[in-house]
C-alpha cells in the first residue's frame, strides 16, 4: 500500500501551513488563543504577521489544496 499524505498531512499545502502554525513561537501563542476559531479566522491574521498572503516557503494561506478541516482538528487539539 503506498502513502498518500505529505508527512501525515492531507498534501504539502496543508503540511507547510501546519509546520509555520506548530512552530513560529509567536504564530503559535496566537494559534492556541484565537485558533479554536478556526482555520479560515487566522488567515487574516497570518498574512499580516508575514506581511504577505503565504508563509515563508510561497505556500498561499487561501491556497485551494489547503485542507481547511485537517487545520482546523489540528487547532483545536493545541
Amino acid at each position: 500500500m503506498t502513502d498518500t499524505t505529505y508527512n501525515g498531512w492531507t498534501n504539502y499545502e496543508t503540511w507547510n501551513v501546519a509546520l509555520y502554525i506548530q512552530n513560529e513561537e509567536p504564530v503559535y501563542r496566537h494559534a492556541r488563543i484565537h485558533g479554536y476559531r478556526g482555520y479560515d479566522s487566522m488567515i487574516p491574521w497570518l498574512e499580516g504577521y508575514f506581511d504577505q498572503q503565504c508563509t515563508p516557503d510561497g505556500v498561499r494561506f487561501m491556497d485551494g489544496n489547503i485542507d481547511t478541516d485537517e487545520l482546523d482538528e489540528m487547532l483545536q487539539d493545541l
